[in-house]
């Protein structure tokens, strides 16, 4: 039976009226059909097209599925490395066969990475076909590699990977007719053989290779994140994570009491953490890391003192954070505790004050990715099973007239643009002095830089860093736009050039001669048309 098209009427009546949710008027419409989101837009514009009507690109932005995904100016494409040993013994981790540790097969990344047997070529080329079809622009994408402990994988396996997934989108190609119809990818696709592993005559090269592809490519590699433990980073490790491409690290911290870091089994210190994101830093990378309230042997007033260590021990500081409470999962170790009522998980109260309170203590410079891990219910045995934590946790500081100061809070989004103005926070390191430099508009940041300074100018593990100030991040605001589109809200109008101008003055006062950015590829021509030279690691200017 041929599947039901959407109706041109449907399509009328949207062109008629700016519905505030244009999704109920199809589903009232459409007999019981459900359409997909990729139908309902090509539909839309394939008529305005043919019928010469201006495409209302805010009713796209309704109907699209979750467009806050791209409006930090950038598309996400999440992938998941094949299962894999992990080094950690960790009570509170599930443990899934079929996934790598730490993840589960029912969560939504998970299941696409099963759907294309994690063949990162194909999680690629898939993800941004996926994206695309819901009217998402991805020419900036930011390359989020999961996947238990990146670092414990062979070097052979990290490379090709990163290989693939770059090659997968310097061969995509995506292209609109005269008509807005899309047409076929460039290359056959054959979804019915996967790679896995690298071939064994594996060289670097290969990867190098497509990095400078990408560098000028239609869809563009603007930063990759990789997951490692702190205990697994040194310093020729943050070398050849730089020589990969990667420009942010996920570090799993969990806590920095040591007490609850041994009674869970975690194999590391707070020394250990602080080692390993000192190391990142020096090295320029932007650092994530990943707190886990509600373990076995904390509690709420440990968590507190947890989350307030983060923001004033400078060994921490990190430029954000992702606050997964902890559930008990079947397969975890904790399982035996919980049974044995060894361990109980907090009240949805006590939670809920751990989360408000952490959400009053971070500062403006880092930012909060995720309030809770999207744990499918149907694992978890105790514990949290809400979702939307965060807008309860929101809802209860509006009440109490306080506010959260991370970035995700503060950044512009779709709001109306007013009189621009600079700021700048300020923050010790251990290792150094940070400059957080924004412009904001009505207290909301259109863009910001984060600027390290190092505090031993000449005395560096990585040559090209020796008297150099590290652009540690750069980013502007808006609708992710295609690569030379105009129209971006915050994006284009020069703040990043501007951003750039003031670190130049701050590294001057402080007499370097040099100033160094961790570049991705897909930035690369960008920083170059800023008078950057591309060296082996970083681009550097002499200033």
């Amino acid at each position: 039976m041929e599947r039901e098209k959407v109706s041109i009427d449907i399509v009328k009546k949207l062109t008629i009226k700016n519905y505030n949710n244009p999704l109920n008027i199809i589903k009232e419409n459409s007999k019981g059909y459900q359409f997909s989101r990729a139908e309902i837009i090509n539909t839309y514009i394939n008529y305005c097209s043919n019928n010469k009507i201006n495409i209302n690109k805010s009713l796209i932005e309704k109907i699209k599925l979750k467009p806050t995904r791209t409006i930090s100016g950038v598309v996400p494409i999440t992938v998941l490395t094949k299962p894999f040993p992990c080094p950690g013994r960790c009570i509170f981790c599930p443990n899934d066969v079929m996934m790598p540790k730490s993840y589960l097969s029912l969560e939504p990344g998970a299941q696409r990475a099963l759907m294309n047997k994690f063949d990162p070529y194909l999680q690629v080329k898939n993800r941004l076909q996926a994206m695309q079809n819901i009217g998402h622009t991805t020419e900036k994408l930011e390359l989020l590699i999961l996947g238990g402990t990146w670092s414990v994988y062979p070097r052979d396996y990290q490379e090709w990977f990163i290989k693939r997934c770059i090659q997968a989108m310097n061969e995509f190609e995506y292209k609109k007719e005269k008509k807005y119809k899309y047409i076929k990818n460039r290359i056959n696709f054959d979804t019915t053989s996967t790679e896995i592993d690298p071939p064994k005559n594996w060289k670097i090269d290969e990867l190098l290779k497509e990095q400078a592809i990408n560098s000028t490519a239609q869809y563009r590699c603007i930063g990759i994140t990789l997951e490692t433990r702190p205990d697994r980073i040194t310093e020729r490790e943050a070398i050849h994570l730089r020589m990969i491409g990667g420009t942010r690290i996920q570090l799993g911290i969990q806590s920095t009491d040591d007490t609850v870091l041994e009674k869970n089994k975690r194999g590391e210190n707070s020394q250990d953490q602080k080692r390993a994101i000192s190391i990142l830093r020096r090295a320029g990378f932007k650092i994530q890391i990943h707190w886990m309230p509600n373990l076995y042997g904390s509690s709420p007033k440990k968590d507190k003192k947890d989350i307030m260590r983060i923001y004033k021990d400078g060994g921490y500081m990190p430029d954000e954070i992702k606050i997964y409470p902890c559930s008990i999962i079947e397969t975890a170790e904790l399982y035996d505790y919980w049974k044995s009522k060894r361990y109980m998980p907090y009240t949805e109260e006590e939670l809920i004050e751990v989360l408000v309170y952490a959400k009053s203590k971070v500062k403006e410079f880092s930012r909060i990715n995720r309030l809770i891990r999207d744990i499918p219910s149907t694992y978890i045995v105790d514990g949290n099973k809400k979702t939307n934590l965060r807008q309860v946790a929101q809802e209860v500081m509006k009440k109490r007239g306080k506010t959260c100061k991370c970035i995700r809070c503060n950044e512009i989004k779709d709001e109306v643009i007013e009189k621009i103005y600079a700021d700048c926070y300020k923050y010790n390191t251990s290792v150094s002095k940070e400059y957080f430099l924004t412009y904001k508009s009505n207290k909301k940041i259109l863009g910001f830089l984060r600027l390290s300074i190092p505090k031993k100018k000449t005395d560096h593990f990585i040559e090209e860093l020796k008297n150099s100030v590290i652009i540690r991040e750069v980013h502007v605001y808006g609708r992710s736009l295609a690569i030379g589109e105009k129209n971006g809200g915050a994006q284009h109008i020069g703040l990043g050039t501007r951003l750039i101008k003031r670190a130049e003055k701050i590294a001057k006062k402080y007499k370097f001669t040099k100033i160094a950015v961790i570049s991705s590829i897909g930035t690369r021509e960008y920083y170059k048309k800023k008078g950057f030279e591309q060296k082996q690691l970083y681009q550097i200017k002499e200033i």
